[in-house]
């Protein structure tokens, strides 16, 4: 199970890391040392990197709606082809 960690705690280790390397560290050192493996750091900075918390936020939550309207547009699109079956008798 995957643990839930928060936007902000994702930007601040991802500036850590890039203070880090401006220090002379390897980025595989720098993620080891706030936590993270360097494979979810280039994960995370290609999602996130260059945000500000807000921003982040923002497409999280843009994210989690889209998925919910592609769910319900899914659903609706079911039913719309059942009905049509009903309405043709081809059931």
């Amino acid at each position: 199970m995957e643990k839930k960690i928060k936007i902000e705690d994702i930007i601040n280790k991802l500036r850590t890391i890039e203070i880090l390397i401006n220090q002379g560290k390897t980025t595989k050192i720098a993620a080891r040392e706030v936590g993270i493996s360097d494979h979810t750091y280039y994960k995370w900075r290609k999602e996130f990197g260059g945000m500000e918390v807000s921003q982040a936020k923002e497409l999280k939550r843009l994210q989690i709606e889209n998925s919910q309207l592609k769910k319900a547009v899914g659903e609706l699109t079911l039913e719309k082809l059942i009905l049509k079956e009903a309405l043709s008798g081809k059931f």
